[in-house]
């Protein structure tokens, strides 16, 4: 791809064309790591201890989270053991680079890149495609079922919230296996991902929290509205349809699942479809990828009553 001419000219500062081509596409990548690693170890020797508590005190990515360490932990607990049936992971908090943008096509920008060709993740779901794929690439005739809970950061702004923040925790399902006649291997892996999305909440219902009412939103492309109204149908929920015209979804089928706080708001905290990134990275079209991720953060901040029950979390 040409270089950028035009938007991207702030990211340059003061460096030249040439200098910027060299950085970007001429060293090779210990060489750019190299020189990176230097230019930070002299920035870093020059700061002052001061500065550093400085930067910690006004930047929110690296504040404390929003929600007590133990609540976390509870609700990650509920979530992974309604979801028994599914191989729970612990990912590194560090990706490839271009995990974000290569695989799932999402602006590098919004992601925080690192040193020695890394980034920070900020969703499970592509690293889980890339583990997904490597499991398939072995054993091409599995299914793969994962489960994780991670700390995500996120470097696009955040709006101003009480209960939002650059690096949050999220709750991930992911499926990845051949499909079937009549898309029997998405509709399954979905029916099963929303089960579990469901038990974990019943879960947490029992323990206190408070979900109000649920429906689930279906949205499809034209040629996947058949299988949209087999996941409605098959939710056991109240439903809406809705047409799909979110390029991420790239196998033609998103789902949200939509909660009600105690103030009768609704809102979208889980979210989930079907995506071809694992086929890509196969090169085996049969191949299906499933997501669901749930904002588990925001279930403490606006589902949790005031007062909890007794042995609740």
């Amino acid at each position: 791809m040409a270089a950028d001419s035009g938007g991207n000219n702030w990211q340059r500062g003061r460096l030249d064309e040439a200098t910027f081509q060299l950085l970007a596409r001429d060293l090779s990548g210990p060489e750019l790591q190299s020189a990176l690693l230097g230019v930070l170890r002299q920035r870093a020797a020059d700061r002052a201890p001061r500065e550093v508590l400085e930067q910690f005190r006004r930047d929110p990515f690296s504040a404390s989270g929003l929600v007590d360490q133990r609540t976390s932990v509870a609700i990650d607990h509920e979530l992974l053991a309604a979801a028994s049936e599914f191989e729970a992971v612990e990912l590194s908090p560090l990706a490839p680079l271009g995990t974000t943008s290569s695989v799932a096509l999402t602006d590098q920008n919004r992601v925080v890149s690192a040193l020695r060709s890394t980034e920070v993740v900020s969703d499970p779901t592509n690293v889980l495609a890339l583990q997904s794929a490597l499991r398939l690439r072995a054993a091409p005739g599995q299914a793969v079922h994962y489960a994780t809970s991670h700390r995500v950061v996120r470097a696009q702004p955040v709006r101003s919230s009480p209960h939002h923040s650059q690096h949050f925790r999220l709750f991930v399902l992911t499926s990845a296996g051949r499909e079937q006649k009549d898309h029997g291997f998405t509709l399954q892996a979905l029916r099963q991902q929303v089960g579990a999305v469901l038990a974990g909440l019943n879960r947490l219902e029992r323990a206190g929290y408070a979900f109000g009412a649920r429906r689930i939103e279906v949205l499809t492309t034209p040629e996947r509205a058949s299988l949209g109204d087999r996941l409605a149908a098959a939710s056991g929920l109240p439903s809406r349809r809705s047409p799909l015209d979110h390029a991420y979804y790239s196998g033609g089928l998103r789902y949200k699942i939509w909660l009600t706080t105690a103030q009768g708001v609704e809102l979208p905290v889980v979210d989930g479809g079907a995506f071809d990134w694992v086929a890509k990275l196969t090169s085996n079209r049969r191949t299906v990828f499933v997501a669901t991720g749930l904002g588990s953060q925001l279930l403490p901040l606006l589902f949790r009553p005031t007062t909890v029950p007794s042995g609740g979390i």
